[in-house]
């Protein structure tokens, strides 16, 4: 009778990793504030590590978030070889505000657009800011949903975490 229970909870289990899984990024398009269409599973292949910033011109929470990561970023990037891409989910009539807040910010991240929400309605995820780490073949092993002032050093201890740091 244990071996009977022990052999349907393994099974069990099982079955719940093939169902419900790590989540992965699978290939989606993405737009370059210049109109280019590129692969994001391209884009994540040349770091072990990506985080993923969505994010949009009218949300002040998204900025704050990558304002604060922006003091870190240089020191994960040397330290942990890590890259950040922002996609921000701004409509085409939005993203023409996209130019000018990146020219007083200051970021020094690779920004692209998820216009039409294709990324965003294939991740299923409904606020913003929302963060993800993935590692170079698109599994999602960290995401995050919104954002508090210090939510970055957490970012960063998870970062360290992941890289073995």
């Amino acid at each position: 009778m244990r071996l009977l229970t022990f052999l349907t909870l393994v099974l069990a289990f099982g079955c719940t990793n093939l169902l419900f899984g790590q989540q992965k990024i699978a290939s989606a398009d993405i737009k370059t504030l210049q109109g280019e269409t590129v692969d994001l599973a391209d884009i994540i292949k040349e770091k072990d590590l990506t985080v993923i910033s969505f994010w949009a011109t009218w949300c002040k929470p998204c900025q704050a978030e990558l304002d604060a990561i922006a003091d870190l970023y240089p020191e994960w990037q040397e330290d942990l070889d890590v890259q950040l891409v922002a996609i921000t989910i701004d409509t085409q009539r939005q993203l023409s505000k996209v130019p000018g807040i990146l020219s007083t910010k200051g970021w020094e991240y690779n920004v692209y657009s998820d216009a039409n929400n294709v990324l965003k309605n294939q991740l299923g995820f409904q606020a913003i800011p929302q963060t993800y780490v993935v590692d170079s073949e698109g599994n999602i092993l960290y995401n995050h949903s919104g954002y508090s002032a210090g939510d970055e050093y957490d970012l960063g201890d998870k970062l360290k975490e992941l890289a073995g740091k």
